[in-house]
């Protein structure tokens, strides 16, 4: 079982925290409020009251031996950019890090941190995404702007085929797969005579910026 140390349980860490474990993860659970710690201490593995701040109180920390830290302490600047820096001081294999603006996610990234999360703004964004493609149920973003699509068919889709609908021509996107909401099968790789269900989805490759026409 992986190790991983969130340092910082405000919402956004003690959350985090929480589905780690939840997951298959052994949490090691930092923060130096004591009623923060407290109120983790039941839903992971381990949690401790320390001064994240504090370059030996760090040393203490990694040697248990985690692989992963997530630095969850935006809202205070200089606490946030001293726990990564004592961190890679300390060769933690991966150090990821929350920033509260673009000035600290350039600081994070000059000391090096591996990932920088930007939560509230990826919400946001998501949040819009959403509204804007109603019919895109999740995606995964790829390497130069490309991305894998899971959509609900539209109703103007609904009981065509694949060769009527023609999406490679008319939005330039691959159908990788289809299936219908009440049942289990899932069609990787249907031919074009595959119709498609009133209550289904449908898996795409492409570009983001097709896949989003498409999701309209």
């Amino acid at each position: 079982m992986k190790k991983i140390c969130v340092i910082g349980l405000g919402r956004f860490g003690a959350k985090l925290a929480d589905a780690l474990e939840q997951t298959s993860f052994e949490v090691l659970a930092v923060d130096k409020s004591e009623s923060a710690v407290a109120a983790v201490r039941d839903k992971v593995s381990s949690a401790v009251i320390a001064d994240a701040t504090s370059y030996e109180a760090l040393q203490a920390l990694v040697a248990r031996e985690f692989e992963i830290a997530v630095v969850s302490m935006a809202e205070d600047l200089e606490a946030s950019v001293l726990c990564v820096l004592h961190l890679k001081r300390l060769n933690v294999e991966k150090v990821i890090a929350k920033a509260f603006s673009r000035e600290h996610a350039e600081i994070l990234q000059a000391l090096g941190t591996d990932e920088v999360l930007f939560p509230e703004w990826d919400a946001a964004d998501e949040l819009a995404r959403r509204l804007a493609n109603p019919n895109l149920v999740d995606y995964l973003p790829l390497a130069k702007g490309y991305q894998i699509g899971e959509l609900t068919v539209p109703e103007s889709f609904a009981g065509k085929t694949l060769a009527e609908l023609d999406l490679r021509k008319r939005y330039h996107v691959l159908v990788v797969a289809v299936s219908q909401l009440d049942r289990d099968e899932l069609n990787l790789m249907p031919d074009a005579e595959t119709a498609l269900p009133a209550e289904g989805k449908l898996v795409v490759f492409g570009k983001s910026t097709d896949i989003e026409r498409l999701g309209k």
